[in-house]
């Protein structure tokens, strides 16, 4: 009797997620956790665009907080907001200035928009397969897995410690590893430099609103962002934040899934929005949610609930970011990378045993680790040629 009444609830649950009934989302302690999954990316590029470019931190933290809140409450999924890392690395290195970066960000917007509405997205992402998708996402794992080793070098002792805690936290619904591993970094951080606790109460706060940014853009302006930054980040959201993502999403959560018209459409509308009030170039990263999903998330209630502290810090602590932010470690920063990158590059385990599409994965993640675009090209034109019996591996 209990197995039948066991059958019949799951039944009712499959058909429930079939006529999508729409998932809450949820505000718990693993969503909390889950928030902050992806401060190792968001944190470094925040205070080098503070920092070196002269970014507002007002306008950048208040946008970056506001579609972090409109893609939890879309999407209901942890689909996250990140900024745009090939526009980001080439801003921080180049000296752009905040006017042409904003240029970038619109420019941006129109493409994506444009490719979103017209479809031109559809035939493009139907020649990304499966083993094409899966070599991108392990490729971007790696990569995070990388970073994220390279960081703890900065403090093994502290990294061990803090890999050691998360890995026997992970599965703990108790106690979620993201918040013994934030623990460990605030006190870690007063311990190796005590002078961090006499600049933590520099702190002070003040009501600021964010300040209407299109007056600053000159021709010029979008010219630059345009040919120098926005062009060049094409391929790889492209391959990470459309194509990865929406593979992502779809497979994370299947009944609340995506299609890459949505997510293209979703990138120029932000972005179409976000540089009228100060903000950075952004996208929908496939090693966002993983690190999201890998600390505990399960719904959009994590990106609301960051949303809603970035919110906050912008409005009344934005002169004090760089040293609210001198409290994560660059170690803890890397153990945070490290297992959202696993997280992503797990995902490949169902490839198969097929020796041509997981060649061609291999071959595509090899080459994502340098080149998104350059990798979806490779992989495209690989796999139909093996396909098609132009090559044999």
């Amino acid at each position: 009797m209990e197995k039948s009444v066991k059958v019949v609830k799951d039944k009712a649950s499959e058909t429930q997620a079939a006529v999508g009934i729409k998932t809450k989302n949820l505000y718990n302690r693993m969503e909390w956790a889950g928030a902050f999954g992806d401060v190792g990316t968001l944190i470094p590029f925040v205070v080098a665009y503070i920092t070196i470019v002269k970014m507002p931190p007002l306008g950048l933290l208040f946008m970056f907080g506001i579609t972090l809140m409109a893609s939890g409450l879309y999407y209901r999924t942890p689909l996250p907001i990140q900024p745009m890392k090939a526009i980001g690395a080439a801003a921080i290195a180049g000296g752009i200035s905040p006017a042409a970066l904003y240029g970038s960000g619109i420019a941006t917007g129109l493409f994506w928009l444009f490719a979103g509405v017209t479809g031109v997205i559809r035939p493009i992402a139907k020649l990304a397969t499966k083993p094409v998708v899966r070599g991108i996402m392990l490729g971007l794992g790696l990569t995070f897995m990388v970073d994220g080793i390279n960081r703890m070098k900065t403090a093994p002792v502290l990294a061990v410690i803090a890999l050691v805690v998360t890995y026997l936290l992970l599965s703990n619904p108790k106690i979620p590893a993201m918040f013994m591993l934030l623990i460990i970094g605030v006190v870690s951080a007063v311990i190796m430099n005590p002078q961090i606790m006499s600049e933590l109460a520099k702190i002070h706060i003040g009501f600021s609103l964010p300040v209407f940014s299109l007056p600053m853009i000159t021709w010029n302006d979008f010219v630059a962002g345009t040919l120098l930054f926005a062009l060049p980040q094409i391929p790889l959201t492209l391959g990470n934040a459309v194509i990865a993502i929406t593979a992502e999403n779809n497979e994370l959560f299947p009944d609340r899934p995506v299609t890459e018209k949505k997510i293209a459409i979703s990138q120029g509308i932000m972005n179409l929005i976000s540089p009228l009030f100060g903000g950075i170039p952004m996208c929908h990263g496939a090693g966002g949610m993983a690190g999201h999903v890998r600390f505990g998330a399960k719904t959009g209630g994590a990106l609301v609930i960051l949303g809603s502290i970035l919110i906050l810090i912008a409005l009344f602590f934005s002169e004090s970011v760089a040293i609210i932010f001198k409290i994560f470690p660059n170690a803890i920063l890397g153990v945070i990378l490290f297992f959202a990158g696993s997280e992503l590059a797990i995902v490949v385990r169902d490839i198969g045993d097929k020796k041509s599409e997981f060649y061609v994965m291999i071959i595509v993640a090899a080459f994502a680790m340098w080149n998104m675009g350059v990798a979806f090209l490779v992989g495209v034109i690989l796999d139909n040629s093996l396909r098609r019996g132009w090559l044999k591996n």
